[in-house]
């Protein structure tokens, strides 16, 4: 019986379908907070671009001897390469009119942000004959991705917003959703440098486990959701509304899925449970907007 909801279940994750509907939701998350309906071009974009960039920076550095590799995810991808570049090919096919639709700002934090992530994956800079991407600079690893995630599913709906609805939020909330978002995400990406922190000491990449250890990055993560929550309170002034019940319980339950993310855990509990997150976020709030 497992194996028939595994073969299935191995294509969501590691296809990156499932993270991309990760990203479509933490869209639809901005929207609601916002007050306003979704755009189905910028859902549909973040959808598409993560679906992209994803399966771009795994697909280029192809490990030796892929199907020798420990992590199931490595010998799943290479041993479907044909298929991961299809839908690598239909993202990119989806996300270029996609792109055009959207605002000018909106393009060019977009060209920033693929900047940025291209420089996360590739070796783009020297020193001293050794050529490095950004992941390699020490600790900038995790909060690349998170700056990354929270700029595109917060300020393109917002960008999209004010260009289609002259939508205006005073800085000091446009800059806490900003941070909250940062905070959940780096939260959430701290576990997964907990699992890979031994493979990481032999690339010598200064992540925070790697730097302060196994237990302080656990501690770290718990400081990051706790005050994730503090400015859930404060955002927009609205206090302990749905919002705040829907996103703070799921960041308890985050904190309880990352207090139990060993590293001998496997694959399927991060790629599911802890990047399920940012799906269940949205869900529990619709659950609780329905219930308040």
């Amino acid at each position: 019986m497992i194996k028939y909801f595994q073969r299935p279940l191995d294509f969501l994750l590691f296809s990156n379908i499932f993270i991309s509907l990760g990203a479509l939701a933490q869209g639809l998350l901005t929207y609601h907070l916002l007050g306003f309906s979704p755009s189905w071009v910028v859902v549909g974009f973040l959808f598409f671009s993560t679906l992209l960039t994803y399966n771009f920076s795994i697909l280029i550095q192809r490990p030796k001897n892929p199907e020798k590799s420990e992590y199931r995810r490595v010998r799943w991808i290479f041993g479907n390469y044909k298929l991961n570049v299809g839908i690598s090919i239909v993202a990119l096919v989806a996300i270029i009119p996609l792109f055009f639709m959207l605002s000018f700002r909106s393009q060019l934090l977009n060209v920033f942000l693929g900047i940025l992530s291209l420089g996360y994956a590739m070796p783009l800079f020297k020193s001293k004959n050794t050529k490095f991407g950004l992941r390699n600079v020490p600790a900038v690893k995790l909060f690349l991705i998170a700056a990354v995630w929270a700029l595109s599913s917060v300020m393109i709906p917002y960008f999209e917003l004010q260009n289609t609805q002259q939508f205006y939020l005073p800085w000091q909330d446009i800059a806490i959703l900003n941070c909250k978002r940062f905070l959940f995400l780096v939260a959430i990406t701290v576990p997964f440098d907990i699992r890979d922190m031994f493979q990481d000491r032999v690339y010598e990449l200064r992540t925070i486990p790697t730097i302060f250890g196994e237990k302080k990055a656990y501690l770290f993560c718990q400081v990051m959701l706790l005050t994730y929550m503090v400015l859930l309170f404060f955002f927009r002034n609205r206090g302990f509304d749905a919002d705040f019940f829907g996103l703070g319980i799921t960041a308890v339950l985050t904190g309880w899925l990352i207090f139990k993310s060993k590293w001998e855990k496997n694959e399927y509990y991060y790629f599911f449970y802890l990047d399920g997150t940012l799906i269940l976020q949205y869900v529990m709030m619709l659950f609780f907007g329905l219930l308040i």
